[in-house]
């Protein structure tokens, strides 16, 4: 007979497969992203009554009233970054930690800000046993206290009303930069900024719907 605990490896490697598969089909297939996917363990940044969606195409709940994105949604636009071994990378909105612990890995460096501490203070620990040591954790307000720039990379997991231009300014020279911009409390377009010399190229890459950016820290968390 098979253990639980083996049946459940079983089962979380073939939905990575199934994953990966629904990956290539939409034409997604950077390898390095699906290498570091599975090394940061996925299952690892979130609850363990969710573990059997870890590879799904669902949202899942995390601390301070917040999810982590499915899981296609991350890799999609994670491989729209483009990112190269020198890459200096702004992440807006840690959640969980796992795309920071992703981009890590492809990456020269991540900084990651969000604006709630123990979120900030578990996806900490979880990149220490990782033994990922590239990625710096701010508990921030993502407007004002933006330390580090410029940026090869930068991406935002909240929406904002209108195009970022806070981070546009930060965007190194050949840089790119995916948002979410549109209504807190309706549909929003995923937007891609490149920087091409001194003018920008705006590319659609979807609807989503996205927390609103919020301004400030927590007091609650």
């Amino acid at each position: 007979m098979i253990n639980s605990a083996k049946r459940s490896s079983l089962s979380n490697h073939e939905s990575f497969a199934a994953f990966v598969i629904r990956m290539r089909a939409i034409g997604v297939n950077d390898q390095r992203i699906f290498a570091a996917i599975e090394n940061a363990q996925r299952k690892d940044f979130i609850d363990s009554q969710w573990s059997h969606l870890v590879y799904t195409k669902r949202s899942l709940p995390i601390d301070c009233g917040e999810y982590i994105e499915g899981i296609d949604e991350q890799t999609r636009y994670l491989a729209q970054l483009q990112l190269e071994p020198t890459s200096r990378v702004l992440e807006i909105g840690t959640g969980s930690g796992f795309t920071a612990a992703v981009m890590a890995q492809i990456s020269a460096r991540v900084m990651t800000l969000d604006r709630y501490k123990k979120l900030c203070d578990e996806a900490r620990i979880r990149l220490q046993k990782l033994k990922i040591e590239n990625v710096n954790i701010k508990y921030a307000d993502a407007r004002n206290n933006i330390p580090g720039g410029p940026f090869d990379r930068i991406i935002a997991w909240v929406a904002y009303e209108e195009l970022p231009l806070h981070l546009v300014d930060m965007l190194a020279t050949h840089g790119v930069i995916i948002a979410p911009v549109g209504p807190g409390d309706g549909l929003q377009a995923m937007m891609k900024l490149s920087k091409v010399g001194s003018r920008f190229e705006k590319e659609v890459l979807g609807n989503v719907r996205y927390q609103p950016f919020i301004e400030g820290t927590s007091s609650f968390f």
